[in-house]
């Protein structure tokens, strides 16, 4: 097996409310060499770790991961709308080898994803069913949150029944880092918007078109610093990258507490939870090392946004 990984940001304000053309360059610049990346490495197989943000999970079930067998996509911000191209029996495969090893993982026959799954497929791939994909959502945003060391544990598992695959595997990870965007949440929410989180009642074309008009006005809003959304962390997005680089220093991440993460880098970097997952799945297969590593805090996309990828030292 061979393995790589590319974790990229995302964010529903792309090309919504954009920063300055150069910071758009200079973003486009790096996720062009992760495209780069990914052509020469060339994967049979992507396991794609990513967040939802109440389109596919709610409150009246919520796992802490969930690997899906298979996945349609709403079609958000834009973004495609349809069936995902996931490959059943890979997906099978690493269930009963993820559960084999111990961790509790939920698995869905049907999952519905957002923008979270879609927009690195769009971009690194062109589209969302143009490569075989085991999607595996990762809640980043729905409390109470489960400790960081059951995602490693999750990706660790999952990298190493990939291994068993004998493929050529690439972890994504989707999502963060520091991340403070207007999600609801349940706690002291109304009666209609809790009863939504809870049931997960599709919104109509104008309920979806309005939720998405205020996100896009929250980005100006936070560009602009009048807020009171936790400000951007670069110190503690490079901390995030630091150690996500240093096979040796990953277990650190046991140690973050869903406060901490939450107070350092806003109420959704626990999205940086799928790159825990990605590198984790990554460490599994062996040694390895970052190949490339970008980032720039985005205040119109409310992200700190990263691109980084990763491969093994030597394949096996």
């Amino acid at each position: 097996m061979t393995a790589a990984v590319v974790g990229l940001s995302h964010s529903p304000l792309i090309g919504k409310n954009d920063p300055a053309p150069d910071v758009v360059a200079a973003v486009d610049a790096a996720v062009d060499e992760a495209r780069a990346f990914v052509r020469a490495f060339d994967p049979e197989l992507v396991v794609l770790y990513a967040p939802d943000h109440y389109n596919g999970f709610f409150y009246k079930e919520m796992p802490p991961f969930c690997l899906a067998t298979e996945a349609h996509a709403v079609g958000d911000f834009g973004s495609s709308a349809g069936p995902l191209s996931v490959d059943a029996k890979a997906a099978q495969a690493l269930a009963r080898g993820v559960l084999d090893r111990g961790v509790d993982l939920t698995v869905s026959a049907r999952m519905t994803v957002d923008h979270g799954f879609t927009q690195p497929l769009e971009v690194l791939f062109g589209g969302i069913a143009n490569v075989p994909v085991v999607p595996v959502f990762v809640n980043g945003v729905a409390t109470p949150l489960g400790p960081v060391s059951r995602i490693r544990a999750l990706g660790t598992a999952v990298g190493e029944a990939a291994a068993e695959l004998d493929r050529r595997v690439l972890f994504v990870a989707s999502g963060g880092l520091s991340h403070d965007p207007p999600v609801p949440v349940l706690e002291g929410a109304p009666p209609r918007v809790a009863d939504a989180l809870i049931e997960g009642h599709p919104p109509t074309p104008e309920q979806r078109a309005r939720g998405e008009e205020r996100v896009i006005q929250a980005g100006r809003d936070y560009a602009a610093g009048s807020t009171r959304m936790i400000p951007l962390s670069p110190e503690w997005d490079n901390l995030v990258l630091d150690t996500l680089a240093d096979r040796g220093r990953l277990p650190e991440v046991d140690s973050w507490t869903v406060d901490w993460m939450a107070a350092e880098g806003g109420g959704s970097a626990h999205e940086v939870r799928t790159w825990v997952a990605a590198f984790a799945s990554l460490a599994a297969t062996g040694a390895y090392r970052m190949t490339s590593r970008f980032y720039t805090p985005v205040p119109e996309w409310i992200a700190g946004f990263a691109v980084a990828t990763a491969r093994q030292e030597t394949g096996r």
